[in-house]
Formats: structure tokens, C-alpha cells, sequence
């Protein structure tokens, strides 16, 4: 297997690549397909041999979105790759995800995300849970994320094991209706038992990193905070989505002035001591369920996630307080 990296290692230089779409394949924007057919090439990379028309969709350069259809011919040029050794993936690593697996049959895996795990490699990381679940599945080459949570948040996480099954899934995490729920210990108490959070976001980029933020230019978002538990200067909340926009649970906490426990990026400096009182090393996020139909025609199922350990503790330690 060979992925693209800038290391001190053997390098290979592969011949131009020429893919005809099949008609599972159809529909797939180009960029999207790219990122599957490319095993752990960064999509920098991935953006910028598209840019420069070295991709080419019937001999034409194509831009990232564009949709393609059975019987497209893709063109890929010649790249230096550098050889993934079987040892970047430690053993620790495999049945760490492994025993995270809380919900699998023919098209769809379900992992309970451990905190600190990103989804996929890049931003100097070698590997994320997509390339550890394709080793452990190795006779599932189509295995791709349905969709992403950010690196500290723990919880439901899916992936389809075919492009069908992706599409399939992937409708569904769009759909305002869907079922997707979260627990999280807010700053402060809200101003209501349950709070609908109707602002618009944008993300920005400060100091290089990723931020969203409230913007009257953003786009759409939603968020309902439902009260589960108050504590001293903490609320445990529910939080639904009906929208997905980038950190967006995290930006409405802050928005309406109740970040995340322990959220260095959006919490203020006093606000972060709490998540140190509390011996709290990540923010308190998780996804603790999902509703989801793993195949048309067949009956929905709710997974949940159960919370960690480290997270199970602060609660039981709030709760004596």
C-alpha cells in the first residue's frame, strides 16, 4: 500500500492511473472519489493536482464538485509515493477501535470514538480511525466515514462499508429529522430548560486555525440545548442538531455564553479552570446516539454510545458535591 508523504523514506514513482466510474460510483462528487480512491493522501494534495489539471474527467480538467457519472474516465497523474509500513498502525491502536466497535453488519459499522482519536490522518497525524477500521477490515476496501467528529469529541461515529451504503447514510446524517443526540457539560446554567439556538455560523481562520463563529453572513444553524442536570456552576445538557456545520454544538454553547467544559478553543481562560478542577483533560462532548436506517426498506435502529470512563467520573464526582 502507498500513500503520499514528505518523509526520508524509500520513495516509488507509480504510472498515470486511468479509472472508469462505475455505476455504484455514480454520483460521486470528483474530490470526494479522489479521497476514497487515494488511501490516505491528504486532500491538500488531492485539491492541488486538481487545480492544476492534472486531474482530467474524459481528457477535460473537472473542478472538485463536479458530479460524475457511470462511464467517466479519470485521469490520474504519475505521483512520488512513499511506502506505508505495516508498523505505523500499532497493535495497541487496532484493539483500541476494535473494542470501540458498537454496532456492525453488511453495510455499516457504528464505533463508539474514543477522545483524542482523529477521524483521519493529516495536520501531522499518520493514521485516524478510517485507516485503522481498513485494517481491520481488509476484505472492506469501499470503508469510508459517513461523517466526522472532531479529534476530543468522543461517541457515535459511522462508516459504510460501500459507496451505496455511504449515499444511503449520508442522506439520512442531512436530514433535519434525523435523530442525533450528544451530552455535554455547559458553563453555566441556560436561560431555559430547553433552549433552541437559531444563529448563523461562519468559520474563520485565526492564527492559522480553524474557528466558527457567529456570522449574520453565516450559514444556517441549529441547535436545540436540552437541561439534564444542574451543578454548581455546570449544566449537563442534551444536545440535538438538525444542521452540521463545522464545531457547531461547541459555537452555539459559546454563543450564548455557556462553551463546553474543558473547550480550549472556544472557552474562556476562567471558564477552562473548571474542566482543570475537575481533573477534565478533554472538552465534555459526546455523541451518544444516533437513530439511522443501515439499509433502504429496512427498520430504523438506535445505537448509543455509552460515556467513557474519565467522563462516567466527573459526573459521579459532581453529583457528591
Amino acid at each position: 500500500m502507498y500513500v503520499y508523504r514528505v518523509a526520508n523514506q524509500l520513495m516509488a514513482k507509480t504510472s498515470a492511473i486511468t479509472h472508469e466510474i462505475s455505476i455504484n460510483e455514480n454520483g460521486r462528487r470528483l474530490d470526494n472519489f479522489l479521497t476514497g480512491l487515494l488511501k490516505n493522501v491528504p486532500k491538500s494534495f488531492i485539491y492541488r493536482i486538481i487545480r492544476r489539471g492534472e486531474v482530467r474527467v474524459n481528457g477535460s480538467r473537472a473542478r472538485p464538485d463536479r458530479k460524475l457519472v457511470t462511464a467517466d474516465r479519470i485521469r490520474i497523474p504519475p505521483m512520488t509515493l512513499v511506502e506505508q509500513g505495516e508498523q505505523l498502525i500499532g497493535a495497541q491502536k487496532l484493539e483500541q477501535i476494535s473494542r470501540s466497535i458498537i454496532f456492525e453488519n453488511d453495510s455499516t459499522i457504528v464505533i463508539n470514538k474514543p477522545a483524542g482519536f482523529a477521524v483521519h490522518a493529516g495536520s501531522g497525524l499518520l493514521f485516524g480511525v478510517i485507516d485503522v477500521v481498513r485494517r481491520l477490515r481488509p476484505n472492506n476496501p469501499e470503508i469510508e466515514l459517513v461523517h466526522r467528529l472532531d479529534r476530543d469529541t468522543s461517541g457515535c461515529l459511522l462508516l459504510a462499508k460501500n459507496y451505496p451504503s455511504l449515499r444511503h447514510l449520508q442522506n439520512q446524517i442531512a436530514d433535519p429529522n434525523s435523530a442525533k443526540t450528544y451530552l455535554s457539560l455547559l458553563c453555566g446554567e441556560l436561560a431555559e430548560p430547553t433552549l433552541n439556538v437559531d444563529i448563523r455560523l461562519a468559520t474563520i481562520r485565526i492564527a492559522g486555525e480553524k474557528k466558527t463563529v457567529a456570522a449574520s453572513d453565516g450559514k444556517h444553524a441549529h441547535t436545540s440545548f436540552t437541561t439534564l442536570e444542574r451543578f454548581s456552576g455546570m449544566t449537563l445538557v442534551q444536545a440535538r442538531i438538525t444542521t452540521g456545520r463545522t464545531h457547531q454544538i461547541r459555537a452555539h454553547a459559546a454563543a450564548i455564553g455557556n462553551p463546553v467544559v474543558g473547550d480550549k478553543k472556544y472557552a474562556a481562560a476562567e471558564q477552562q479552570a473548571l474542566a482543570r478542577n475537575l481533573g477534565l483533560r478533554r472538552m465534555f462532548l459526546h455523541a451518544s446516539s444516533i437513530t439511522i436506517e443501515t439499509s433502504p426498506n429496512e427498520a430504523s435502529v438506535q445505537i448509543e454510545a455509552p460515556l467513557s470512563a474519565d467522563l462516567e467520573e466527573v459526573l459521579r464526582a459532581l453529583r457528591c458535591q
